[in-house]
């Protein structure tokens, strides 16, 4: 599927879902996907997007629920706790 054919998936949905006035940024999300399924498993990805989806349709800035994310990754590519401090995990410094 090329780009512009996730575009037009993607206006065609908003319109049938009745989110004609949302942006939807498919670079972000696709990014989104992609770093949950690199990181954790491939199934991650669409459970990612939709709980990010959820958050965000609930009121949560896109920004945040993103760096939500963010904060978690690092947890299951290195096994450490989201909540440790950087620097005091296995793993901590690699891709920083």
């Amino acid at each position: 599927m090329q780009p512009s054919e996730l575009d037009e998936w993607a206006a065609r949905l908003q319109q049938e879902l009745r989110l004609d006035e949302t942006t939807i940024d498919v670079g972000t999300v696709l990014d989104l996907a992609r770093d949950a399924a690199h990181s954790v498993a491939r199934p991650a990805a669409p459970l990612t997007t939709f709980i990010v989806g959820v958050a965000v349709g609930r009121g949560m800035p896109i920004r945040e629920a993103l760096d939500a994310v963010a904060r978690c990754l690092p947890a299951a590519e290195t096994g450490t706790d989201p909540d440790t401090p950087a620097g005091a995990g296995a793993g901590a410094g690699a891709g920083a």
